[in-house]
């Protein structure tokens, strides 16, 4: 990692059940958050003339749905700084995959300014800036493998087993809030506790832990139940078999070596994309909030 080059790793949920919701019509979920060695890339230059802008055009992101740029803008805003930032996000995360690409860019936005901007802000109060951007930023901020309750935001440390991902994307981009406000979904789940998946033995089975999205989700996008059903054709030799990352549209399933997800990935259908990645036991900035 250079000076001014910062990562935004990728996320996977390796189950996602919704068990209620709130009064204000927020999802209450549960799930396992998943960080990968693979994501996007942010250039960031602190400026001394206060500054904040934009060097790169994101296709398809306007400046002021830039979650990158607006956890810049809320950090200058809440620290009163007299700093700014040249800010460019390279991505690699599909848009709309359910891997939390915006989210990864608006943490490690916040995570690398407050050691650029020398804030000395701790990873509790981060966060909290965090949610007000999305309910994934603090689990990013959070910056290890996790169990998610509530919006997502009410976080538990878990050691997860080390996995090679192979993660299919399909070529669409799934609206997160078409999901969640469809009268199809599942909202009554049974909740789960974090002893029912004791360190060394998170196979996380489709039988027991599942995303209760994926069915609305399949019946919306074809494209993302054809890309699931051909995936589970190697459940036979995945240590967690095939399923749905957040909202959609990525699937993945874990194996036990990168030459298993290798190969897995090597045969994906020709109108997915997709990528093979490890787990991450650590966030690449951790050591950039103090806790």
């Amino acid at each position: 990692m250079s000076d001014s080059l910062f990562p935004a790793p990728a996320k996977l949920n390796l189950f996602l059940h919704v068990v209620g919701r709130r009064a204000d019509g927020y999802h209450l979920l549960e799930s396992v958050f998943q960080l990968l060695d693979y994501g996007d890339t942010l250039e960031i230059r602190m400026r001394d003339d206060g500054a904040l802008r934009r060097t790169l055009d994101l296709p398809g992101i306007a400046l002021a749905a830039d979650l990158a740029m607006r956890a810049a803008q809320l950090l200058k805003q809440h620290s009163g700084t007299r700093l700014g930032a040249d800010i460019g996000v390279t991505k690699r995360i599909p848009i709309g995959g359910g891997l939390g690409g915006g989210s990864s860019d608006a943490a490690t936005t916040l995570l690398a300014l407050n050691h650029l901007w020398r804030l000395d802000l701790s990873r509790v109060e981060l966060a909290r800036l965090g949610l007000a951007l999305g309910a994934d930023v603090p689990f990013f901020i959070f910056g290890r493998g996790a169990f998610a309750r509530g919006i997502g935001e009410e976080l538990a440390a878990i050691d997860l087993p080390a996995h090679w991902y192979a993660v299919i994307a399909p070529a669409c981009a799934v609206s997160t809030a078409q999901v969640f406000g469809s009268a199809d979904l599942t909202r009554n789940s049974k909740s789960v506790k974090i002893e029912d998946f004791p360190a060394g033995a998170c196979s996380f089975p489709g039988t027991l832990f599942r995303n209760d999205l994926e069915p609305v989700v399949v019946r919306r996008y074809a494209v993302v139940g054809r890309a699931l059903d051909w995936l589970r054709g190697f459940d036979g030799q995945a240590a967690i078999t095939a399923r749905m990352s957040g909202s959609g549209s990525s699937v993945f399933a874990g194996f036990g070596s990168r030459e298993q997800a290798q190969a897995v990935l090597d045969q994906r259908p020709p109108d997915c994309g997709g990528f093979v990645a490890a787990g991450l036991t650590r966030h690449p900035l951790a050591a950039f909030a103090r806790d």
